[in-house]
């Protein structure tokens, strides 16, 4: 594997890591009233990498076939304390794909950085066993087809929580 595919994987393990720690980190209570604020650094953060993956050349398999890494973790507890924590705004409304289906599609921030996590945890497990050229596969194949989407509608939630946390509380103020 050469020096740029090695960096690469090392450097999207790491953010990677990052953000099931974060994520991790929220679902168990920190962050307090600003866990909007945090899941959205999270978020941009992890997005990075993918972005940083989408723009490299396509990492090909030998043999074109992912090797087995067994059954990933079960994440539905940090989705179910996720959606507690998110309550009322957990729900939000998203437009799948702007070119194609322009329908309204309901979404839920919990199932979406629960997916991230999901994908991202996958490569972990390869970059861990020794295979970071299987993890770069998996996080690039899957940031295209699964957690980029994922990433990019929670982002998207989360920039508007925060914005109408800071501009109508600034709205009141001023009509005061």
């Amino acid at each position: 594997m050469s020096d740029h595919w090695s960096a690469l994987a090392e450097e999207t393990a790491g953010h990677a890591q990052d953000f099931v720690d974060g994520l991790t980190r929220v679902a168990c209570g920190e962050g307090g009233d600003a866990i909007w604020s945090l899941l959205l650094v999270e978020v941009a953060q992890v997005s990075l990498a993918g972005a940083k993956l989408g723009a490299s050349k396509d990492v090909i398999l030998s043999g074109n076939l992912e090797p087995a890494i067994g059954e990933d973790p079960d994440l539905d507890g940090v989705r179910t304390a996720l959606a507690e924590r998110l309550g009322a705004v957990d729900d939000y409304a998203e437009v799948f794909d702007p070119y194609k289906d322009t329908s309204v599609t309901p979404y839920r921030l919990s199932d979406d950085l629960t997916a991230v996590a999901a994908d991202l945890i996958h490569g972990l497990r390869h970059f861990r066993a020794g295979r970071p050229h299987e993890a770069l596969w998996w996080w690039q194949y899957s940031y295209f087809n699964t957690w980029g989407n994922h990433a990019g509608a929670a982002m998207r939630a989360l920039q508007a929580l925060a914005a109408h946390t800071r501009l109508d509380v600034a709205e009141e103020a001023l009509s005061t």
